[in-house]
């Protein structure tokens, strides 16, 4: 191994000592650029009526919803729209606004909208830009379960159901009266036997 000079050790020491300070106070800049800009931090979800108001995960596909605020400025004021998607001339719109928290927390009452897609697009009163936005599905059922109509099939046993049964009218109910009559008649005997 050659033997360098002392001299020459020392300005290599510099030169790496140099490198290094160089590098701290670049990578110090960058922490600072990286560091959320007021106004354009939060985030806004989509919330099933059942999801809780401080859980942060998103329900792209809801039925009963609200939206629910994350990690805006204290009394930041969140401006939201929401349109069919894609945007359909007279398709369902709302729009409305809410204010953080002083967590940075907020929250809209129950919005209704009909089965379909939308987007919700939110601006701040203290954002850089144009808003942010999230795609999301209304999917609620067309119509409640129904219960069968009619009796159970053969030996389920159960009650039939009134519509199951149509009125006698007419002949019909002469006939049957007639032959009611008769069997009445037929087993009412005398105690001594005869008929």
């Amino acid at each position: 191994m050659p033997v360098v000079p002392l001299a020459r050790r020392a300005g290599t020491r510099t030169a790496v000592v140099a490198a290094l300070t160089l590098a701290g106070t670049a990578l110090s800049g960058v922490s600072a650029l990286a560091a959320p800009i007021p106004g354009d931090n939060g985030d806004v979800k989509i919330h099933a009526s059942t999801t809780a108001a401080v859980n942060q995960r998103n329900d792209p596909k809801v039925c009963d919803f609200y939206l629910a605020a994350f990690n805006f400025d204290a009394g930041e004021q969140i401006n939201w729209t929401i349109q069919t998607q894609p945007e359909v001339p007279g398709g369902a719109t709302r729009t409305g606004s809410f204010v953080a928290d002083p967590t940075g927390m907020g929250r809209t009452e129950a919005v209704d909208l009909p089965n379909g897609q939308y987007k919700l697009t939110w601006l701040t009163d203290q954002a850089h830009g144009a808003g942010k936005f999230k795609v999301f599905k209304v999917d609620c059922p067309t119509s409640k379960p129904t219960t069968p109509v009619g009796g159970p099939p053969a030996g389920g046993g159960g009650i039939a159901r009134g519509e199951a049964f149509t009125p006698v009218t007419g002949a019909a109910a002469v006939g049957l009266a007639a032959v009611a009559g008769t069997v009445w008649f037929r087993l009412r005997r005398r105690p001594d036997g005869a008929a």
